[in-house]
């Protein structure tokens, strides 16, 4: 049996989370479910089946300290930060160079660090499974979620023909991948059985990656060499210095799952959360009466369904429905909850006027 490892993906900015989630601590770090930041959460879901000291955080540059402070469970090596965003094919491409540079054969996963999970024992059964099949095969390994409605926020994988089943979860033949669909597509990917949401979350062996990069996406083939090369040296920072800025963004879904022929999806039945804004802590919040999440010093009188978060000050909301109220970070935030994607474009409007630098 080869190594076994996992390249956890912890760069996002958490923006839909602002004025709580910010550039110098993005969600990511944050203990918005639970009582331990995100990272750590996604670290302790892989005990007893990755071992810590072949767990890989690649983050930015700027949060290496902060994600070590926040994953003190993890060799502090093994946290890697990019100088500049690069897009999720860097990323992987980093990851696999960091494993490749240990074992050049080894099958690792690549998990992302602000998902909620539930049914560990599936989650890991699952993850096993994958790591037994791309083991044996030349295949690329997605995770699909059973999809629980409609959405129109994930993108979608098409599930084929029965591919194989390990550790009681099936694999299918991925056919193709989706873009996030308007609501109607959405309801027909629902009814007809075949759609599960991309969860972002995959499993290959070393080789088969590279040989896929080399195929589809040559640059990023290129990068995984070069970095491997400087990982095995100790110098994967000097690496990801030199190389970056030469790099163009192109997510790991376009340089090569939407190209590959050899995906097998794994039917993801564990329960899962991408947690992507503020109206997805309603299902891990219990209600008030009003069918008000209240997390922190809050009140209400006479408010229903809205979301109020406040830690540090009392925030006192009145006769309000279907709101988003946060108190945070100095920053007071209110917005309909149909609207909370939106705060990602007032991130981008203040970051834009230039003069709110430091709560951004």
């Amino acid at each position: 049996m080869t190594g076994r490892y996992a390249v956890i993906m912890a760069g996002g900015k958490g923006e839909r989370f602002w004025p709580l989630s910010t550039s110098r601590h993005p969600k990511q770090l944050l203990a918005l479910v639970g009582d331990k930041a995100l990272i750590a959460q996604a670290v302790d879901r892989l005990e007893g089946l990755i071992a810590p000291e072949n767990d890989f955080v690649v983050t930015n540059a700027d949060l290496v300290d902060a994600t070590r402070e926040a994953a003190p469970m993890l060799p502090p090596e093994n946290i890697v930060g990019e100088p500049i965003g690069r897009d999720t094919a860097a990323a992987v491409a980093c990851g696999g160079a960091l494993v490749g540079a240990r074992d050049p054969n080894a099958v690792f996963a690549v998990l992302t660090a602000d998902q909620v999970m539930g049914d560990l024992d599936v989650f890991k059964a699952t993850l096993r499974g994958g790591m037994d099949l791309a083991e044996k095969n030349e295949i690329l390994v997605t995770i699909g979620i059973q999809p629980t409605f409609p959405s129109t926020g994930f993108g979608y994988i098409e599930s084929g023909a029965d591919f194989a089943k390990a550790e009681g979860v099936q694999f299918k033949k991925a056919v193709r991948f989706v873009e996030k669909p308007a609501l109607p597509k959405a309801q027909e990917y629902m009814a007809c059985g075949k759609f599960f949401w991309n969860s972002g979350m995959f499993i290959w062996s070393v080789p088969t990656l590279g040989k896929a990069f080399a195929a589809h996406c040559p640059v990023m083939k290129t990068l995984m060499d070069e970095l491997t090369a400087y990982a095995k040296r100790g110098e994967i920072f000097q690496g990801l210095e030199k190389i970056y800025p030469t790099l163009g963004k192109i997510s790991v879904d376009y340089a090569l799952m939407e190209k590959a022929d050899n995906i097998v999806m794994a039917c993801g039945t564990f329960s899962w959360d991408d947690v992507g804004s503020w109206p997805a802590l309603e299902s891990h919040f219990a209600k008030d009466s009003g069918g008000n999440t209240l997390i922190g010093n809050c009140q209400q009188i006479d408010s229903r369904n809205n979301i109020i978060y406040s830690k540090d000050r009392l925030t006192a909301v009145i006769g309000a429905e279907n709101l988003v109220v946060v108190q945070a970070e100095g920053v007071t935030l209110v917005c309909p909850k149909d609207r909370a994607q939106d705060i990602k474009k007032m991130v981008t409007a203040l970051r834009e006027k230039g003069s709110f630098d430091d709560l951004l």
